[in-house]
């Protein structure tokens, strides 16, 4: 066995220890190399897993595509049912723009969505924070407001139209969006649930502390952590106010108040109905929805992963 001698000490068993180690290092490296190699399976599991996406996204494309093609095509092409457009017929898109206020639709949906996410997040954000923070109501509060959402909103046209009507709303795009905002307030509570009682109660119990009240402690302490929720949940209600048909129908009747939807509806001929101009239409709606998407996109995504996780 060999020594090795250091000064001011003596014979140090050193040695054998630094051959093991250096055998011992020797082994692992092979290991650590082959595992690192991709094998057989997890390049399946790769093949798979790009599969999927690649199907998913030829899914949600075909729709817009599809729209695409038909608002280049001639109405010739369009009772052909040819799938692509025989010459691109740029027509569409100027006689949509020239003979339908395009451009005043989707002011007033944007401008109606906006107004409805404002509604919704006013009441819904002390509702939540009382709920979820305070143990208001109860166990069954919360399964209580969201199964007012449940029932189809045409067994309440009548009184909803009586109603809007009485307090002078009708024909409004003010109107139209307190009353999406109203309607839509069950969902952005029960979207913003998982939210609130995510933060942990330590923090409420700190805030008291410090002296905060209820007020000052979800304006100052609880809504920046709930922000990103927020941001999901306002996506999400403008959206859907956005996509509605029903409620601008019946809420509203001139061009100044009439949301996109409505008035794609409306684009009708004498004989015939503009498939062609409604296509271009549509697409020039998708713009807002998707820029706001894009530059939202980290927010949604973020809001919906931290509302997912208990």
């Amino acid at each position: 066995m060999a020594f090795m001698t250091l000064k001011g000490s003596g014979p140090v068993e050193d040695a054998p220890t630094s051959v093991v180690v250096t055998a011992s290092r020797r082994r692992r490296r092979p290991e650590r190399h082959a595992a690192s190699r991709p094998g057989p399976q997890s390049r399946m599991v790769k093949a798979v897993k790009w599969t999927v996406i690649v199907v998913a996204i030829a899914l949600a494309a075909l729709p817009i595509l599809y729209m695409l093609a038909m608002s280049f095509k001639s109405p010739d092409d369009i009772l052909s049912t040819r799938i692509l457009p025989s010459r691109l017929a740029f027509e569409n898109w100027v006689q949509a723009f020239n003979n339908w206020p395009v451009l005043t639709y989707l002011r007033n949906s944007v401008g109606t969505g906006l107004i409805a996410v404002a509604v919704a997040l006013v009441i819904s954000v002390p509702a939540n924070y009382a709920i979820a923070r305070l143990r208001a109501g109860g166990t069954q509060v919360l399964g209580l407001i969201v199964s007012a959402y449940v029932a189809p909103p045409v067994v309440a046209i009548i009184p909803l139209f009586l109603l809007v009507r009485t307090a002078g709303l009708m024909d409004s795009v003010v109107g139209l969006g307190v009353v999406e905002g109203l309607l839509l307030t069950p969902v952005a509570v029960w979207l913003l649930d998982s939210f609130f009682r995510a933060i942990p109660e330590e923090i409420d119990e700190a805030a008291q502390l410090d002296g905060c009240g209820p007020l000052r402690t979800l304006w100052s302490v609880i809504l920046p952590l709930v922000a990103p929720g927020l941001v999901a949940v306002a996506i999400i209600v403008f959206i859907l106010v956005y996509n509605d048909f029903l409620i601008p129908l019946l809420l509203t009747q001139s061009v100044d108040s009439q949301t996109l939807p409505v008035g794609i509806a409306l684009m009708q001929g004498g004989r015939e109905v503009m498939f062609g101009q409604m296509a271009a239409a549509s697409l020039a709606g998708l713009i807002p929805v998707y820029l706001m998407a894009m530059f939202l996109q980290k927010w949604l995504v973020g809001g919906l992963t931290q509302g997912s996780v208990k």
